[in-house]
């Protein structure tokens, strides 16, 4: 057990605590710094794919994103961990098409749809997936709209491809820190390690970001509201990003990432999230960010969606009550003074 996590989640059946879920999160404030934190906020971890949206920097600071004419839902689809429904399909089947290129460039490899219905259709129809209803081909198709614009190669995903280079200072450039190393992903890219709260740093760069201040910083305004605008391109019908996102608005961007990983970027707030569950599961990390949206004032407590991410209850295979999650006090006590 890692013992530096704090209690986040609990999970109760009946009168008896069933699970518990162990976390750290850094809430940074772009001016302030670190203005919160539970559980160790210097652990370094993986970020998984809540970091898209840094890696995908190079596609609009090279002048890629504008010279194959990319338009806000492409650059929230480069962000994604989308479910393969046919919006997102098409998109990327389309998006290669222009480069001209097609699936068999991506290397990110293949899995069924998120979406059940859609993962259904293909079953029963005997269809295999491809690469484009991989999550991660929104970005991979980004890592390769700019591999096409500075001819750069098509083994994008090396660690030592200039594409890869560029994501790299710049993740060290917004967490500032000396990046510790990086692990492969699930769709074979490398993902950049930090501390959770240089991670949280990061966010906050886009949280306060200007447009027209700098390349960099119009780059993270782009990318940022790309997603607040576009949030079933994010991740799809029935996932926490795209239901939290829309009941939010234009409020906030947020990103989960596999291993009970979340990242959220609070514009008016000028703030940056980074939350890690230690046992990986992703009930509880949803709980956690959707708690600290109702903090900062963005969620109610009392919608229904909020309710369900934080409260439960939990139904068995009858509809019958079973339980409920419960927020610990080190979570739910907390109150931004902003």
């Amino acid at each position: 057990m890692d013992k530096t996590a704090e209690r986040l989640v609990e999970v109760w059946r009946g009168d008896f605590c069933e699970s518990v879920h162990r976390g750290h999160v850094a809430v940074w404030h772009a001016d302030a710094g670190l203005i919160w934190g539970l559980g160790d906020v210097d652990r370094v971890f993986l970020p998984r794919s809540s970091s898209k949206m840094i890696q995908a920097l190079p596609l609009i600071e090279t002048g890629a994103a504008d010279a194959y004419g990319l338009t806000p839902a492409h650059l929230a689809l480069a962000c994604a961990s989308h479910s393969g429904m046919t919006v997102h399909t098409d998109m990327v089947t389309a998006w290669l098409a222009d480069l001209g290129l097609s699936e068999d460039d991506l290397r990110c490899g293949a899995h069924y749809p998120y979406h059940e219905p859609t993962r259904d259709r293909m079953v029963c129809a005997h269809h295999a997936p491809g690469q484009r209803h991989n999550n991660c081909s929104g970005k991979h198709s980004g890592f390769l709209t700019v591999t096409r614009h500075l001819d750069a190669g098509p083994d994008y995903i090396d660690p030592d491809h200039p594409v890869q280079h560029m994501v790299k200072s710049a993740w060290e450039e917004l967490t500032d820190e000396t990046c510790p190393g990086y692990g492969i992903d699930g769709c074979s890219a490398p993902n950049f390690a930090s501390t959770v709260k240089g991670f949280a740093r990061a966010l906050a760069q886009f949280a306060a970001a200007g447009e027209g201040v700098d390349a960099r910083r119009t780059a993270m305004v782009r990318l940022r509201e790309a997603m607040m605008a576009h949030p079933m391109m994010v991740a799809g019908e029935g996932r926490s990003c795209t239901r939290l996102m829309e009941v939010m608005g234009p409020r906030a961007a947020i990103k989960t990432g596999a291993e009970a990983v979340f990242g959220a970027i609070v514009p008016e707030h000028r703030i940056g999230i980074a939350v890690k569950i230690a046992d990986g599961t992703t009930r509880a990390s949803e709980a956690v960010i959707t708690q600290l949206m109702v903090a900062l004032g963005l969620l109610d407590a009392g919608h229904p969606l909020t309710r369900e991410y934080t409260f439960g209850p939990i139904l068995n295979r009858r509809g019958i009550d079973t339980g409920h999650y419960r927020l610990t006090d080190a979570l739910s006590g907390w109150r931004p003074s902003l």
